[in-house]
């Protein structure tokens, strides 16, 4: 039998995650992702701290570009684009 959580025990196990991304797998993003989404829990701004398409978590070595009011970052990865609207 699986172990439920609270509302406020999975937004806290999601912000604890988040505070050492840099060192996670891509599989792990991936499961803190679904706790996210099976909670109704929006993860905002934590969003663009990995790539939308291999989950991979970025690192500061991605390609970003500003233009247009549009924010631009290619994944090392797998070179998939993400972009941002800027203020």
């Amino acid at each position: 039998m699986k172990n439920k959580l609270s509302r406020t025990e999975a937004k806290e196990k999601i912000e604890d995650f988040f505070k050492g991304i840099k060192s996670q797998s891509p599989k792990e993003i991936k499961k803190i992702k679904k706790l996210a989404m099976s909670y109704n829990i929006s993860l905002k701004e934590l969003r663009k701290k990995f790539c939308r398409k291999c989950f991979n978590p970025f690192s500061g070595r991605e390609k970003i570009r500003i233009k247009k009011r549009v924010k631009s970052t290619t994944c090392q990865k797998c070179r998939y684009i993400t972009r941002w609207k800027v203020g």
